[in-house]
């Protein structure tokens, strides 16, 4: 295969049933899209129906014929996942592919409806559960893959923070997101360690460099006026921005417990290949730590 990996190079997905989370925009709607341009039936797992119905309406305009099904999921509602996960738990009895890719980066100091905040109750915890609720219906699916979306802001900042999780004490919301983005590379290596000897699922983690997306909505003014010179040096578009997480859900080569991120320089850009994530992430007592300390928050175990 060619260095260069791209949308082309994705298998036929035909028979295989991808979730994907916000999926109704950015790099959660081009990695739907070309799923679903690859023969995959694609769940939209999005917050806003109606935004998800459009999402899916543009992906029938790119792709006629696709398969694609809108589902209710409010990652910030525990009682959303458990209500998203029964929902589709009862309409497949099998799931392929589940990307965790929703997310929320640098908002002012929140809680979700649970009282956790944002950025860790999102991005880490929302998905932990929804992962933990759906595992079964992929442990029968030889090839299955759970795929979550972190970042290169892991490294910036970021520590697991067990003596104040919620930043009910301090907060700051680079620091809170660089935990959360970690707390995706921990969950996602403890994850695979749990997965070994199935024989079937795996699970890899991908991040998208510097995506041109609506992500970065809630950047602090500091740094706002620094924006359009970052987009510049190293920002890619969403399409290329998704490879990472594309390549991560359906290359056969991929491998249990792989990172995948753009090859250009400080990983910000380029096109898909492994990478290192930073060396606390592999820090296994604190991994195993952060996976109790979540099963407590969320009332979820895993079927592994």
């Amino acid at each position: 295969m060619a260095n260069r990996w791209t949308e082309n190079d994705i298998p036929a997905q035909k028979g295989r049933l991808a979730v994907v989370t916000g999926a109704n925009s950015g790099l959660g709607f081009e990695t739907a899209r070309a799923l679903a341009a690859h023969g995959a039936s694609v769940v939209l797992a999005v917050r806003d129906v109606d935004k998800g119905k459009y999402a899916a309406d543009r992906i029938a305009s790119a792709v006629p014929g696709a398969d694609t099904i809108v589902q209710q999921l409010d990652l910030t509602s525990l009682e959303s996942v458990r209500n998203a996960a029964e929902q589709l738990r009862s309409a497949y009895s099998t799931i392929d592919l589940l990307v965790n890719n929703a997310g929320v980066m640098y908002p002012p100091k929140q809680t979700t409806s649970d009282g956790f905040e944002l950025q860790f109750g999102t991005n880490h915890l929302g998905h932990f559960a929804l992962t933990g609720l759906l595992l079964d219906r992929m442990l029968p699916v030889p090839g299955s893959r759970v795929v979550t979306v972190s970042s290169i802001g892991h490294r910036i900042r970021a520590r697991i923070n067990f003596d104040d999780l919620q930043g009910e004490r301090s907060y700051n919301r680079v620091a809170a997101y660089g935990q959360s983005k970690l707390a995706n590379l921990m969950f996602t290596y403890e994850l695979q360690r749990r997965l070994y000897g199935t024989g079937t699922t795996i699970a890899v983690a991908a991040h998208p460099g510097g995506a041109n997306t609506d992500l970065m909505r809630y950047t602090p003014t500091a740094l706002r006026a620094l924006v359009p010179v970052i987009a510049a040096i190293a920002t890619q578009s969403a399409p290329m921005g998704a490879l990472p997480i594309l390549r991560a859900a359906t290359d056969p080569e991929v491998l249990g417990g792989q990172y995948y991120g753009p090859d250009g320089l400080f990983e910000s850009r380029g096109y898909p290949k492994i990478v290192e994530s930073s060396r606390q992430s592999h820090d296994t007592a604190v991994q195993q730590r952060l996976w109790t300390v979540s099963e407590n928050l969320t009332g979820v175990t895993f079927p592994v």
